[in-house]
C-alpha cells in the first residue's frame, strides 16, 4: 500500500521533483521516520537544557554526536524508502535514466550534508 500526497509540500522545500506526484513513502516507512524525528527533537531539546544548565562541553559534545548519528540513521531510512518508491516506480515504468538521476540526486544531497 502506498501513501498518496493529499497536500503537496511547498516547492521551495522540495529538493527534487523526480518522484511522481502519486508516489510517496510506504506508510510504515513514513511512521518509522516520523518516530525517529520525534526522538531527535527530544534529544535536541535535551541538549538545549544541558546548555542552559551549564553542563560540561564534553557532555554536550557526546549528545551532539548521538544526534548526528541518529540523523544519519533517519537519512538512511529515507534513502531506502526513496529507492523503494520513487526510484522503483521509475524503473517499473521503463524510465531507467530518470530512476538513476533520482538516485544520484538523493545520494548527492545526503552525502553532501553527512559530515
Amino acid at each position: 500500500m502506498w501513501v498518496f500526497c493529499s497536500s503537496p509540500v511547498p516547492s521551495e522545500v522540495c529538493v527534487s521533483t523526480t518522484c511522481a506526484p502519486s508516489v510517496y513513502l510506504k506508510p510504515e516507512v513514513e511512521r518509522r521516520i516520523l518516530n525517529r524525528l520525534k526522538r531527535l527533537e527530544g534529544q535536541v531539546r535535551g541538549v538545549q537544557r544541558l546548555l542552559a544548565a551549564h553542563h560540561s562541553c564534553d557532555d554536550l559534545l557526546v549528545q551532539l554526536g548521538a544526534i548526528k548519528q541518529a540523523l544519519n540513521g533517519v537519512t538512511v531510512q529515507l534513502l531506502e524508502g526513496h529507492l523503494e518508491t520513487c526510484v522503483a516506480e521509475d524503473v517499473r515504468r521503463g524510465e531507467g535514466a530518470k530512476a538513476l538521476a533520482s538516485l544520484k540526486g538523493a545520494l548527492g544531497h545526503a552525502l553532501r550534508h553527512a559530515s
